[in-house]
């Protein structure tokens, strides 16, 4: 039975990496998969899944106003396909998550989402909102805050290093932008 997955987490955790195991799991087995990203994030280039670690595969990407459904339908109905994977979740508009649900009940094909949970100033991203409300299940992936404490918040610095806690919900950027943190060192670095 297929199902709808969210993978979440913060920044830096290694969904991408996860993704791209998983998927390469699927087709060393001679199972074909789809890979979805955001059209807006290109910093592997865009049409591209990349992780830290140097591994990547190219990908279909999707914008807010396009439909997601209507993209694996047609890659169905052209290929045979085990599994869909979306990475940068967060990016897909609530329309979107349910059109991911869609595929799911009515295509009768898996879809794993991996994406941020919350943005730097702790508000939830609309994609992943929606994923939390419809996911058939949900997995943390994990990583630490520079105390060891499981990381489960992110902040943004300026070119200087410092803190920034006002600003668009959406910054593209790696290492040099975003710093994951536990809650408690969240709270100390954004002063609230």
């Amino acid at each position: 039975m297929a199902k709808l997955y969210f993978n979440y987490s913060t920044m830096n955790a290694g969904k991408s990496t996860v993704l791209l195991q998983a998927s390469h799991n699927y087709r060393e087995r001679g199972m074909e998969t789809y890979l979805m990203t955001a059209a807006m994030d290109g910093r592997a280039g865009v049409g591209r899944i990349a992780s830290r670690i140097g591994i990547s595969e190219p990908a279909d990407t999707f914008r807010p106003d396009d439909d997601v459904y209507s993209m694996i339908e047609q890659r169905l109905a052209n290929s045979t396909i085990a599994c869909v994977f979306v990475d940068e979740a967060q990016f897909l508009s609530e329309d979107q998550a349910w059109q991911l649900a869609r595929a799911v009940d009515d295509l009768k094909v898996p879809v794993l989402a991996y994406g941020l949970r919350v943005d730097f100033r702790g508000k939830l991203f609309p994609g992943s909102a929606a994923l939390l409300a419809l996911a058939d299940e949900m997995r943390e992936v994990r990583t630490i805050c520079e105390c060891g404490r499981k990381a489960t918040m992110v902040i943004r610095r300026d070119e200087k290093g410092q803190t920034i806690t006002e600003g668009a919900q959406v910054q593209i950027g790696g290492n040099e932008t975003y710093v994951s943190l536990c809650r408690r060192h969240w709270r100390e670095a954004v002063g609230g």
